[in-house]
């Protein structure tokens, strides 16, 4: 079925299902707080932002990212760092159960990296990403996963990770005579230029506000742009080539990592040897079903669920 390898953020998931009134309060309050379906970095939370969470859970887009591409059927390795409090959460485990090889995940004298997301009353989501033990992943740790990520069919990659290591590992892969097919999620986007002019990135993906702001980028990438569009149609763009897929119609619950579920999907796909449409299609269906149950993993299908569906 193909080899995946996700490079990225492993994080805590906090979340808090919040009225209209408070997502209101909050943006006025801090000038930095997401806008609906936005994720912004934080390095240092200032100590009055202490949301009471609803539930704690796992996430982080290139944890999130990997278990989707393992439900699709991949062979999927993940590669990040998390903190001296893993243990405490059982994020390794979590990824383990989930089919996901855990083996090369490092340790750092941090914390785990924490995410608080606010689903407001139509199931939209705000992010907020505080980087913890995933600043740790540095050139050293990349380079000790090289062979893993060069022998891979394809690689999912994110900005929630340094992007110094990430441009370097797409430098080397450029100059390899073979390597993975390379999807760029480019969320949250600020930071992430620098990673939209390397040779080897191949897709992609972003949303609507991150297309937005990646506007003045995009005009100089060359590769396939796979737009997310919430409940509209994805345009997706291959040079001269245009098409667009629509997503089913489902009861959202929580729109919380189905942009992750489509891109682990996406990869998984296109490792398996699918063509860019099927791909597409079989990630965008596998995207609507994982928002029907609350949480970033809790509602990630199967690929013979998604093929069910698909039929029906």
């Amino acid at each position: 079925m193909g080899r995946v390898v996700s490079l990225g953020s492993i994080n805590v998931d906090h979340v808090r299902r919040a009225s209209d009134a408070e997502l209101a309060s909050l943006a006025e309050r801090y000038d930095w707080f997401p806008r609906q379906g936005q994720t912004v970095r934080v390095e240092t939370l200032p100590d009055e932002f202490a949301p009471d969470t609803d539930e704690i859970t796992h996430g982080g887009k290139g944890a999130n990212q990997a278990v989707a591409a393992a439900a699709a059927g991949a062979t999927t390795t993940m590669l990040g760092v998390v903190g001296t409090d893993h243990e405490r959460f059982g994020v390794r485990p979590a990824l383990t159960d989930a089919g996901v090889d855990a083996d090369r995940v490092g340790v750092a004298d941090a914390p785990t990296g924490a995410a608080y997301v606010f689903v407001d009353p139509s199931g939209d989501n705000r992010i907020v990403v505080n980087p913890g033990a995933n600043a740790a992943v540095d050139d050293a740790y990349v380079d000790a996963h090289y062979d893993a990520v060069r022998d891979a069919d394809c690689l999912l990659l994110q900005n929630e990770i340094p992007a110094e290591p990430v441009a370097a590992l797409l430098d080397d892969l450029a100059a390899e005579s073979t390597r993975p097919t390379v999807i760029l999620d480019p969320a949250p986007p600020a930071g992430v230029d620098p990673l939209l002019g390397r040779d080897a990135v191949d897709y992609l993906t972003p949303n609507e506000g991150e297309y937005a702001a990646l506007a003045d980028a995009l005009d100089a990438y060359d590769g396939v742009v796979v737009r997310k569009r919430g409940g509209d149609p994805l345009i997706v763009t291959a040079g001269d080539d245009r098409f667009t897929v629509d997503p089913p119609t489902v009861d959202p619950a929580d729109t919380t990592g189905a942009g992750d579920v489509l891109n682990g999907y996406l990869a998984a796909r296109l490792a398996a040897g699918a063509s860019l449409r099927d791909a597409v299609e079989t990630a965008v269906v596998a995207g609507s079903m994982a928002t029907r149950t609350a949480g970033a993993r809790a509602g990630i299908p199967t690929l013979d669920e998604v093929r069910a569906f698909r039929t029906e």
